[in-house]
């Protein structure tokens, strides 16, 4: 481990941060990409982990590549040979979407400051986006000539849609937090005090919840963006028998039908 990343518990949330604060969270290192992804996969083993909080130390959430890195073909853009650099990405930084996009537990990116190049692209591979007052937001490849190596050709467009991942992506230009509110990239803007207290209230609204129809409902909500409405249907069918067929949905019935506070199990 490098000690990239801070992980902390509350009950069934999980906050991971981002702790190169002098780096301004700048991902430098495949060491830094295994350490998240490897967080992330272990989390999503984790019967007791219910939600993810993932945030930044300091004044950034992530300031995206190591730019004297880029220049000195080093860390995660290491390679003299086209072959060497498709490696560095690979098993680099695409390791984080591979394991944070496709995590069961609904994550929430708490977004403290800049988000910029893969620090942007690293906020939307969560489900959920909060932001400060003070943070700013670039899909700014371009700005340094290259394209989006991490998944963003894939996620910004599903967030934001086509046209505004466009004009993001090929103009590089950063915009702010009423912007990124307005076109879906965040759903709330808060003050920079305000931020983590929200993100953390929302994240134990969603893990009071029976984890496992969570777990179901976000899968059914990711897969929908791929299927016909039949498949999806087929797909709904057998989640639902799953569901029902967890102690937690007789829990959750028995709860409202005795007016009392359930008490969920993950089971």
């Amino acid at each position: 481990m490098t000690g990239f990343l801070k992980i902390e518990r509350d009950g069934h949330v999980v906050t991971l941060t981002l702790n190169r604060p002098e780096k301004r969270n700048a991902i430098s290192s495949a060491e830094e990409c295994a350490e998240v992804a490897d967080a992330c996969r272990a989390l999503n083993r984790d019967g007791s982990a219910r939600v993810v909080i993932v945030t930044g130390a300091g004044s950034a959430f992530c300031a995206g590549g190591d730019l004297k890195g880029m220049r000195d073909r080093t860390g995660i853009t290491r390679g003299e040979t086209g072959a060497e650099m498709r490696d560095s990405y690979r098993f680099g930084i695409q390791m984080i979407p591979l394991a944070l996009y496709e995590m069961d537990i609904p994550t929430i990116a708490a977004i403290n400051g800049p988000a910029i190049g893969a620090g942007l692209d690293l906020a939307c591979m969560c489900d959920i986006r909060i932001a400060s007052e003070t943070a700013r937001f670039a899909e700014s490849f371009v700005k340094v000539g290259i394209v989006p190596g991490d998944g963003g050709a894939y996620l910004l467009p599903k967030v934001v849609g086509m046209s505004k991942a466009l004009e993001m992506s090929l103009t590089g230009d950063a915009i702010n937090p009423a912007e990124a509110l307005a076109c879906g990239l965040v759903s709330k803007v808060v003050a920079p005090d305000d931020l983590l207290p929200a993100a953390r209230d929302m994240a134990h609204r969603i893990a009071v919840n029976p984890p496992q129809a969570v777990r179901l409902t976000k899968r059914l909500l990711r897969e929908s963006q791929h299927m016909r409405l039949s498949t999806l249907l087929e797909m709904s069918a057998a989640y639902q028998a799953l569901a029902h067929g967890t102690r937690d949905h007789r829990e959750a019935v028995d709860s409202m039908l005795e007016k009392r506070a359930p008490h969920f199990e993950g089971r």
